[in-house]
């Protein structure tokens, strides 16, 4: 793959979905400090790091088995995303709009990793 990882799309909205979910988390409850929270900050954190470090590779192979890491990732912070919203810790809109976004991205891996498996 000739592209940086950096110019990926893909990526740079995942580098955004960061910042989203640090500050979604700050509003987490003081007991969810050691919980919730990191465990959200660092599925986000994982999927651009995935993609950037399987973009690196310069191996296909290896590039897809990242990209399926941070689908990984991204599937894990829906799901705490989902607990969040039943504990009502957030409102509807918070996170619908990072969920929304979590299956945007999702999307792109996908259509990533169709064209690597092409």
């Amino acid at each position: 793959m000739s592209v940086g990882y950096k110019e990926l799309v893909v990526w740079q909205k995942s580098m955004d979905m960061v910042i989203v979910v640090y500050k979604l988390t700050e509003q987490l409850p003081n007991s969810e400090t050691y919980a919730l929270s990191d465990q959200m900050r660092r599925a986000a954190v994982s999927v651009p790091s995935n993609i950037a470090e399987g973009q690196q590779r310069r191996s296909p192979k290896e590039f897809l088995n990242f990209l399926s890491v941070a689908r990984g990732s991204l599937a894990e912070l829906e799901t705490q995303l989902l607990i969040c919203l039943r504990l009502e810790y957030f409102k509807n809109e918070q996170s619908e709009s990072v969920i929304a976004l979590c299956h945007e991205i999702g999307l792109m891996l996908i259509s990533l990793m169709k064209s690597l498996e092409a």
